[in-house]
């Protein structure tokens, strides 16, 4: 791979003027994956535009480091919320990844694909030939499973996925048991046949390391000489001959400078830059343009709507055994797990210690999980810090089909201008009632036999679940964007005013422009965001080559009588030990 450093800048200004025959956009989950698979393609040359640096650093290679990448400048865009209505005012961050690898390079490394029926869902609202029987192979293409290849899973794949240190916590097995004694099934693979139920979390972590794409995809191709990355560059925005792409715009150190492209330009910004490149070149709602003091090119009112996110709050007790890793937090502490890191790659440092979770359902009439558990065998916070003196557990948890929609609005056309992001989380009475019933069935889980022997005083949410207003004054005081923002340029059918893009990810309107990232879901995806987005972007290249699209099928399980518990509106406690229909 041809590499551009800042400091050869006679070489970099003639190089920066050439014409690829792509050109793309963001050198993240998404655009790592693209660069690898259509730099494949020997006969076609690629640009990588990326605004931040390489992302070598230690805190971003060991697993148990992740909350300093998370919490620094360098590596994350720093992206902030407007006042949340629905929150009483309150300001959520949202981190993005800065540099090679985007957000994988900063997230919690925790790899959910999402239920079958996700997809299904999304083929429903218009994106043909999204169902799972079309994304399961481009899961499998992505990945290499700790346990082997099957069926739902990937046995030679860039992406190496694991169980971290197989739950050597007595505390995770414990809450996998509590969810067992509570009524709800068991999971050997939540990524498999079955999401539904308690077992193991599986990470994006090979040989004790962070498996960022920049290190899955990226790294592998930098030999290949079809390829140039250049970094620190922030693209300003799309260049347009009528309706048609030709390239984009791009500053480094102040000098503004240009790249064509003979065949496409590829956005792979994330679902917050994506949409703001897209208004910031003149494609978008024409109010939120004109707002901005933006000349529209072409409007397409759905481009930044839509968004979606996740939300959760920490269940924290105080544990009766000194087992937790509150015990580990201490800078000598810290010293000894990265010794033993940098040594062999092994210990604490190689986790991102959410080794056990759940995927259950909320009540009577759910076909499949709408609420998501992680476990921490310690009581703390994103960044870092321990939560109160002494030892203790948490459990991460939250609804994973919110209703709520909010936006994307650029605010001026100059890059460096974040964009007005709202969610308007909470906004709808469906988001407000699932909370309430989130933490009900939490609580009851985390009283089970199981846990009686770690368990101490409950720290929060500590207050009595009957009553529905507290319940709604703690949950807008207390949650927490669990750092999944997605759908803000949207795949859809031609029907549908909203919908930004083409089942093929083509912008419509418009030639020779796409959009590959976590913004095209139609709809959030049930568990965190970086595995779907990094097999979309695989669909994609094949898509983007003129490849034949994989297919394969596989059956899953849901409830099939789904439809007749709704209609019997039967509690949503006493039917789980019931819900154990047949495959789908």
């Amino acid at each position: 791979m041809q590499e551009c450093p800042r400091s050869e800048a006679a070489k970099r200004d003639s190089e920066l003027m050439q014409t690829f025959d792509y050109v793309i956009v963001g050198a993240g989950s998404a655009g790592c994956v693209l660069a690898n698979r259509l730099s494949e393609e020997t006969d076609k040359t690629i640009l990588l535009l990326e605004a931040g640096g390489s992302n070598n650093s230690i805190f971003i290679r060991m697993p148990t480091a992740l909350s300093i990448p998370m919490n620094t400048q360098k590596y994350n865009w720093g992206f902030e919320t407007c006042p949340e209505p629905f929150l009483d005012g309150r300001r959520l961050d949202c981190p993005r990844g800065r540099g090679l690898g985007g957000s994988s390079s900063i997230n919690g490394m925790v790899y959910v694909r999402g239920h079958p029926c996700d997809f299904e869902a999304w083929q429903e609202q218009g994106a043909k030939d999204w169902g799972f029987e079309n994304c399961l192979p481009y899961f499998r293409k992505s990945e290499t499973w700790m346990l082997g290849e099957d069926r739902y899973r990937g046995g030679d794949g860039p992406l190496a996925t694991c169980n971290g240190n197989r739950m050597v916590n007595p505390l995770y097995r414990a809450f996998i048991e509590a969810g067992r004694q509570a009524g709800y099934p068991l999971t050997d693979d939540y990524n498999g046949h079955q999401q539904e139920g308690f077992g193991a979390m599986h990470m994006t972590v090979k040989d004790g390391v962070r498996c960022s794409t920049s290190l899955a995809y990226l790294r592998p191709a930098l030999g290949r000489r079809n390829l140039m990355l250049i970094k620190h560059a922030s693209v300003d925005e799309v260049i347009f001959d009528g309706k048609k792409a030709t390239g984009v715009k791009y500053s480094i150190g102040g000098k503004v400078l240009q790249a064509n492209a003979r065949i496409e330009v590829i956005l792979s910004a994330g679902s917050i830059g994506s949409p703001a490149l897209l208004q910031r070149s003149g494609v978008g709602p024409a109010a939120v343009l004109k707002e901005a003091g933006i000349d529209l090119l072409h409007e397409l009112p759905g481009v930044g709507e839509n968004l979606q996110d996740h939300l959760e709050v920490y269940f924290q007790y105080r544990c009766r055994l000194p087992i937790t890793l509150n015990a580990k937090l201490g800078w000598f502490s810290k010293f000894l797990i990265g010794s033993q890191w940098l040594i062999s790659r092994t210990g604490l440092g190689s986790t991102n210690h959410f080794e056990s979770c759940a995927f259950i359902r909320s009540k009577a009439g759910v076909r499949w999980p709408d609420i998501q558990f992680h476990f921490l065998p310690a009581a703390m916070r994103y960044d870092g810090q321990a939560a109160f003196d002494g030892h203790g557990f948490q459990v991460h948890v939250g609804p994973n089909r919110p209703t709520s929609r909010g936006s994307i609005k650029v605010a001026s056309k100059a890059s460096d201008v974040p964009p007005d992001i709202c969610f308007n989380y909470l906004s709808t009475e469906q988001d407000r009632d699932d909370w309430r019933t989130c933490l009900k069935l939490t609580r009851e889980i985390l009283g089970q036999q199981a846990l009686d022997l770690y368990r101490g005083d409950e720290i929060q949410p500590a207050l009595d679940l009957e009553d529905h207003d507290s319940v709604d004054q703690w949950v807008k005081k207390n949650v927490e964007s669990a750092y999944h923002p997605s759908c803000t340029c949207k795949i859809g059918s031609d029907s549908d005013p909203m919908a930004v893009l083409h089942p093929d990810c083509r912008v419509r309107g418009l030639d020779n422009l796409r959009v590959v990232d976590s913004s095209i879901f139609p709809l959030i995806t049930n568990g965190n965001l970086n595995a779907p987005t990094i097999m979309a972007a695989e669909k994609a290249a094949d898509m983007i080559r003129g490849r034949v699209p994989l297919r394969e099928s596989a059956d899953f399980w849901t409830d099939e009588n789904w439809q007749d518990r709704q209609r019997l509106a039967a509690p949503a406690r006493p039917m789980f030990s019931e819900l154990r229909g047949e495959s789908h």
